[in-house]
């Protein structure tokens, strides 16, 4: 039986867990967290730190695994993709993984391959004041300070002006693991929302281009994603070129085969702006949205291309429009349920959730302290935008 080490437990990364043992792999975990309920699923499950390259190595050697996986996981994609080269398993370029995961690294290859790119200024917390004022000197308000190796919205500032800027610094930081930060111009787009979403390479190849129209909270004016919608609004013209550009940029990276995250904005003249293509699956549950809306198994695809099999992905889009929406609290209480309004409960076709009756719910403020997902399906998209109009009064986490 082959092995397969998983990095991450949590419980959106749970079903590729139980993905990997459905298709008769043995499974290996490595989650740092006491708490993580991948334990209870994987065959065997190691207390380490999926961003601690020797123990990811170490352990994948012992194990003698024949992939390794950092589904949904950020942090973990490059360690994964470290490993899997020196054990000569199958990897995307350590280059490309690196590139995609780090913010001010990213940014240069956009600017050195003739991409839309912001202007940027990339510094230390440690860096001055002053001198972070003269770096920035140049560029237009609004201006977004963030850390370069976070995901999600956390650390993310929005700035009209300088004059908190030190406190937009020091978000940034609590966030940061490299400690490099970066600020850069605020993209002005012609369409109002951020398209998310994710696409799936083979053979180089884009083969499913699962782009998204996200949902931000506070009516839109908050960064941070509480779910996605598709399809989208852009014109096929933009669609195409949207396509075009993603395909141009896993052909440069070298880009051989997975699931890649998108956020992108599109600006005047259909002009495409990446604000990160992630290594790695989307959060909250994109793959299992993308899954019901064109009737494949992505999971089921991450998991046997990482395990050097082949996949054939046949993309076809589903009939009506599909939604997920982030269930979340706006305050710190006790979890005693949910609740959908009348009108939307038809649409309601699976509800994950991850609290349990009397357990702790945090504030919202980012994907880590979500208390699940809801997926809805609409006759079509116009019903959709409709049920999204102030969604966040229409499903709500009861909290006592």
């Amino acid at each position: 039986m082959k092995s397969i080490l998983l990095l991450g437990g949590s419980r959106q990364q749970v079903p590729a867990i139980e993905t990997a043992k459905r298709l008769g792999y043995r499974t290996v975990l490595i989650d740092y967290l006491s708490e993580n309920p991948g334990q209870f699923v994987a065959d065997k499950w190691y207390q380490e730190s999926t961003t601690d390259v020797e123990s990811v190595y170490r352990i994948a050697k012992d194990e003698q695994v024949s992939g390794i996986l950092a589904y949904a996981s950020d942090p973990a994609a490059f360690p994964a993709a470290l490993v899997c080269e020196r054990l000569g398993l199958p990897t995307n370029p350590v280059k490309a993984v690196e590139i995609l995961g780090v913010k001010h690294k990213f940014r240069e290859f956009l600017k050195e391959n003739s991409f839309a790119c912001p202007a940027t200024f990339t510094f230390s917390p440690a860096t001055s004041l002053v001198e972070v004022q003269q770096g920035i000197e140049n560029m237009h308000f609004p201006i977004v300070v963030k850390p370069t190796d976070s995901s999600g919205s956390k650390g993310v500032s929005f700035l009209n002006d300088s004059g908190s800027l030190a406190t937009a610094i020091a978000h940034a930081d609590c966030y940061s693991r490299n400690k490099i930060l970066i600020a850069e111009e605020f993209i002005e787009r012609i369409y109002p929302y951020v398209i998310g979403g994710d696409i799936f390479v083979e053979s180089g190849k884009i083969v499913l281009f699962g782009d998204m129209e996200c949902l931000r909270g506070d009516h839109g004016k908050s960064l941070i994603p509480i779910g996605e919608k598709r399809p989208n609004g852009l014109s096929d013209r933009q669609k195409k070129r949207l396509y075009s550009e993603l395909q141009r940029l896993v052909d440069a990276l070298n880009v051989r085969f997975g699931e890649f995250n998108i956020e992108v904005l599109v600006g005047r003249d259909d002009s495409i702006h990446f604000l990160e293509v992630g290594p790695r699956a989307g959060g909250n549950m994109i793959p299992i949205q993308l899954s019901d809306a064109f009737g494949v198994d992505l999971i089921e695809a991450n998991i046997k291309i990482c395990m050097g099999e082949s996949v054939e992905l046949n993309p076809v889009s589903a009939k009506g429009a599909f939604m997920t929406y982030v269930l979340h609290s706006n305050v710190d209480g006790i979890f005693s349920g949910i609740s959908i309004a009348p009108e939307l409960k038809s649409a309601v076709y699976r509800q994950v959730i991850y609290k349990r009756q009397g357990d702790r719910v945090e504030a919202f403020d980012g994907a880590g302290k979500a208390v699940g997902i809801v997926f809805l399906h609409f006759s079509d998209k116009s019903a959709m935008d409709l049920a999204g109009i102030d969604i966040e009064s229409k499903i709500l986490v009861d909290v006592l």
